[in-house]
């Protein structure tokens, strides 16, 4: 408080100064100068009786003389000659009854202006006016070593940036739990009242894109207090002891804006585990922003008001410090929302959009399984866009099709040009994918297939559509899904009986899903019910796997592993084999079919199929 009084008093005393200056150099250097006539004319005008008074100086005579025949007085000034001989003029004057006096010209106070003030004051505008504002900026620059300390949190206008629960949608149970913070910060007295503690800190943990940003902010709005809003990242500078500084004051300020909330994204940028004894230069500098960061918050009492919000979304890698009681206290999960949230979030994003009636976001919300709060407002977007681009007068439900596609495959790219056999292998390969995942049981539904290549490295897909979000998936419903993938490299080889390289994300996938059943889930029966190889926090928290080659087992079990995996892809590879060579006809018609039309929509593909008088299992058929 006492330093921004003193930068404050600094900074009105340097504009007082400046004032002052331009007022003096205004009275002094700029004044306007009275009617100059030359030493000549004062000569005449004092022969002809005309001078009233004068002044003599070192420099200069002025006074006044009677102008006209009605006498009236003006002003007058005429530079002296020095070498002219002063007696006479003096006799003179009196001759001629003239007033006068004479006046020792003082320049000092004009000499200090002129030579001293002015132009430090000129140096100090500049410093204030230049240099202050580089130094501002120069956090991110490198310019303006001074200001490094001084962080760039964001503080957020209340009234006119304001967020509630109101436009918070799909996460229902996190802000039930966020309800107890707001509640406090609203009625303190209540929980002081009866000796409770309210978390000094929170964590938000989640998928990239699932509103913890947005919810931390909601929290902020409904319990009307401000928030401070900066990056994990923004701590770091190329200067050891930034970071600390940047923490300080950014607590600093909180506390005097008490209640608020400070929110903190990306946490995991300078709250990874603290390495042993030998660190870089880096590491040295992140662990002592954490350091700082932990010594700030163990050094107020939650009586303070000030609540600390944090996000991130890679946990695992979190130092144990950061989570321990009386620091991040509550760790909130803000996962990807279910088919309910999902309409409630495609409902939020899609209150500004005029909707054509053939729009049904449940529709939308069962296409988009595993879609995160950013996808979904990105499909709106993309809708909107698209029937903006074709001139239409509301955003039809073909607009939204369009865009989840968009979304999931990329831009369509119809100008790209193929091949006529390289158009039938891949026609052939989505149609072996589709007619497998309608036979088999437990497989999705089909959405769509298309031979219109999108994004990158994609020339044609096939889409399902599960009917409902699964959180436990069986063994049959495994080997289903590793038939599906393995179908269009087997369309392939039953067709045109060679191999392309059009199956490699299909074997990719394969692979890794395969080696998750033996690896992970214990569907091994050589192997027995174990689970191999090291805990990976981020597969848990994304619902996602990233395969690492890490492990925990001998050699000799990493060989029965190896041969396990080939053997489940094998074997549903051979199981799909035989679906599609009982089908061929069905498989050689519906992707000529395919070619002609380039798309085919669920319900059609399932027409086709049952024109060859083939049974649908009856979940494929719905």
């Amino acid at each position: 408080m006492e330093e921004g009084k003193r930068r404050r008093f600094a900074t009105y005393l340097v504009y007082a100064l400046i004032a002052l200056g331009v007022f003096l150099a205004v009275q002094m250097v700029f004044t306007p100068p009275r009617n100059k006539i030359s030493y000549d004319e004062f000569l005449d005008l004092l022969e002809g009786g005309s001078v009233r008074s004068a002044t003599i100086t070192q420099n200069v005579i002025e006074g006044t003389y009677a102008q006209g025949e009605e006498g009236k007085e003006a002003g007058f000034v005429t530079d002296r000659i020095p070498d002219a001989d002063a007696n006479q003029l003096i006799q003179e004057m009196r001759d001629k009854g003239v007033r006068f006096s004479g006046k020792v010209e003082s320049t000092l106070m004009r000499d200090i202006f002129i030579s001293w003030i002015l132009p430090l004051g000129l140096l100090i505008l500049v410093y204030f006016l230049l240099i202050r504002r580089i130094m501002r900026r120069g956090g991110a620059g490198g310019i303006g070593a001074l200001s490094f300390g001084q962080s760039k949190v964001k503080i957020y206008d209340r009234s006119r940036d304001r967020v509630t629960f109101a436009e918070v949608a799909g996460l229902d149970e996190a802000k039930q739990e966020l309800q107890e913070i707001i509640d406090f910060l609203k009625n303190p007295a209540k929980y002081r009242r009866l000796g409770a503690r309210i978390p000094k800190g929170v964590l938000l943990v989640g998928p990239p894109g699932t509103g913890k940003t947005l919810l931390a902010r909601a929290v902020a709005g409904e319990a009307d207090v401000p928030f401070f809003s900066i990056s994990g990242s923004q701590f770091m500078e190329m200067f050891v002891g930034v970071g600390a500084a940047r923490v300080r004051d950014v607590f600093e300020q909180a506390k005097e804006k008490a209640p608020c909330i400070v929110f903190i994204d990306e946490i995991d940028t300078i709250g990874k585990v603290r390495g042993g004894v030998i660190s870089s230069g880096g590491t040295e500098e992140r662990e002592q922003t954490l350091n700082q960061l932990l010594s700030e918050m163990d050094g107020f009492e939650p009586q303070t008001g000030v609540i600390i919000l944090a996000a991130t979304n890679r946990p695992e890698v979190l130092d144990p410090s950061i989570l321990r009681p009386g620091r991040f206290d509550w760790q909130i999960a803000v996962d990807r929302p279910d088919i309910k949230g999902r309409e409630e979030i495609l409902n939020v994003h899609a209150r500004h959009v005029k909707l054509a009636p053939d729009v049904d976001l449940k529709v939308i919300a069962a296409r988009t399984p595993g879609f995160a709060g950013s996808d979904l407002a990105n499909v709106v977007n993309e809708a909107a866009l698209m029937a903006a681009r074709r001139e239409r007068d509301a955003v039809y439900m073909q607009d939204f099709e369009e865009a989840i596609d968009r979304v999931i495959g990329g831009l369509e790219l119809k100008s790209r040009i193929m091949s006529e056999k390289e158009r039938r292998v891949v026609a052939f390969h989505e149609v072996g994918h589709a007619l497998a995942a309608s036979l088999l049981e437990h497989a999705d539904p089909v959405h769509r297939i298309t031979v219109i290549p999108r994004g990158i490295g994609s020339l044609g897909m096939t889409m399902q559509l599960p009917e409902e979000d699964r959180y436990i998936i069986t063994r049959p419903e495994l080997e289903d899904r590793l038939a599906v993938l393995m179908a269009g490299r087997a369309a392939e080889e039953i067709v045109f009986g060679e191999l392309s390289t059009g199956a490699q994300n299909d074997l990719e996938k394969a692979t890794v899903l395969a080696r998750r059943m033996v690896e992970d889930f214990g569907m091994s029966e050589r192997l027995g019910p174990v689970s191999l190889g090291i805990e990976r926090g981020a597969r848990l928290l994304a619902g996602e796997y990233a395969y690492t080659t890490e492990r925990n087992y001998s050699e000799a079990t990493a060989e029965l592993v190896d041969r396990e995996v080939k053997g489940i892809i094998d074997s549903n590879y051979n199981r799909v084999m035989e679906l599609l060579k009982e089908r061929v006809e069905a498989l050689k018609g519906i992707a000529e079919v395919l070619l002609d039309k380039e798309t085919l929509e669920g319900e059609e593909f399932r027409e086709l199929i049952r024109g060859y008088g083939i049974e649908l299992p009856q979940a494929a058929s719905s």
